[in-house]
């Protein structure tokens, strides 16, 4: 797996193909997939934005954005991105894209309602830092200089 700047057309692909599960996350979010796919396309033309790709075909698209000295993921994938070997890429990713925002924290928020996420989160990382009746936010910590 590599990551390189994303582009409008890796957006395209990863939204042609979308992971249904992200589809029921958008949702419960209050977001149409078109809303989704405009909230990654601000970052991504801000320079915020990574294709994760397996060879030729982009499986995924995270963006961040910074708030009060957080950085705030935002992430789109099709379903041949949720695997041991993703997780493995994204673990080391993520501390990539930390210092690329000076090494602050990095939160995600998850609204999906399946049994592995908090796993998969912690073997990339993340901490729970809070949970709600449909969302539970994540947070990866600075990195002790």
């Amino acid at each position: 797996m590599e990551a390189r700047t994303a582009t409008p057309q890796d957006l395209t692909q990863v939204f042609d193909h979308l992971a249904d599960r992200l589809s029921r996350e958008f949702a419960t979010a209050g977001e149409t997939e078109n809303k989704a796919r405009e909230n990654l396309l601000m970052d991504l033309r801000e320079g915020r934005g990574h294709a994760l790709r397996d060879g030729n075909e982009t499986l995924a698209v995270i963006t961040w954005h910074e708030v009060g000295g957080i950085a705030y993921t935002s992430f789109a994938a099709n379903e041949e991105f949720f695997t041991a070997k993703t997780v493995r890429f994204c673990k080391r990713h993520i501390r990539k894209i930390q210092q690329l925002c000076g090494n602050m924290p990095i939160r995600s928020v998850s609204r999906s309602d399946r049994p592995d996420v908090d796993r998969w989160f912690a073997l990339i990382g993340f901490e729970k830092v809070d949970q709600h009746e449909n969302s539970a936010t994540f947070e990866l910590g600075s990195l002790q200089r």
